[in-house]
């Protein structure tokens, strides 16, 4: 029987890395990418521990270039699990369009990148697509526009591309988690004197963070999404869309039944008061 070859992106901590080393437990072959291969240490040690091995490349999502690089070589792919990304905190008043364009470039169009160049050999095998998203796919945040706005985009670009990937036996799938206990949160980019900084939007950035704070208190752990990613990768008919937690499946439940957007104006309002 011929192994199954993975490739997941962004795998140098949390949710990437966690996922990495599951699905090479469960018998894949894992090409774990990252931007720098140099921070390849904590994956390496985790698969050493689990006594499994790991194909470690890099690959920068925004780059054209270094994706078809990392691609160009594979004579066989299976599986594609989109989880390269970055958090973001701001607000549009107090950041530039540029701020925004950078958040676009890692969290959406990187995916496009990615997913593009696999097609090909994705079609071939008769694989499958997996993105991890987030409910901020769902329902937009206070200071989290352009981050929502990526993953907006990448819910809408999967769930169209699903239809016309299926005709080519393709699945595509999208994995929605909430707040996740990982180096996600400490990558946002929020300078140390942002409520300093923050002006007019003092008092409300700091409702939001007083609030975020106590949800990832009681995040999810990385390896909760890992396990659920590699289930759906292994799924005979694996769900469009899987929400990773009781609380992701309640929150996003919000939007989904809430036709006049009222339930999540009148939710997310709560957060800056």
């Amino acid at each position: 029987m011929t192994t199954k070859t993975v490739l997941i992106t962004g795998t140098s901590s949390g949710i990437g890395l966690a996922a990495a080393v599951t699905a090479a437990r469960s018998g894949w072959h894992v090409i774990a990418t990252m931007r720098d291969t140099a921070k390849a240490g904590a994956l390496l040690a985790a698969a050493e521990e689990a006594g499994v091995a790991v194909d470690v490349r890099a690959l920068d999502v925004t780059d054209p270039a270094s994706v078809e690089a990392c691609l160009a070589g594979l004579d066989r792919l299976d599986a594609l699990v989109n989880n390269a990304g970055a958090g973001h905190v701001g607000t549009l008043e107090q950041e530039s369009v540029e701020d925004v364009r950078a958040v676009m470039e890692v969290n959406f169009f990187g995916v496009l990148h990615v997913t593009k160049a696999a097609l090909p050999l994705l079609r071939a095998s008769k694989g499958r697509v997996l993105t991890v998203t987030s409910v901020g796919g769902v329902i937009g945040q206070p200071f989290n526009e352009a981050y929502c706005a990526a993953k907006f985009a990448v819910e809408g670009f999967m769930e169209s591309l699903a239809p016309v990937a299926a005709t080519t036996g393709v699945h595509v799938s999208v994995v929605e988690p909430g707040a996740v206990a990982s180096e996600f949160v400490s990558n946002v980019g929020l300078p140390d004197n942002a409520l300093q900084q923050a002006g007019p939007y003092a008092p409300a950035l700091s409702a939001y963070l007083d609030r975020t704070r106590g949800a990832f208190a009681h995040a999810q752990t990385p390896q909760d999404v890992a396990t659920q990613i590699v289930d759906l990768l292994a799924a005979e008919r694996p769900a469009f869309r899987v929400l990773t937690s009781d609380t992701a499946r309640a929150f996003a439940a919000t939007k989904l039944k809430d036709l006049d957007g009222s339930a999540v104006q009148t939710l997310t309002s709560g957060w800056v008061v």
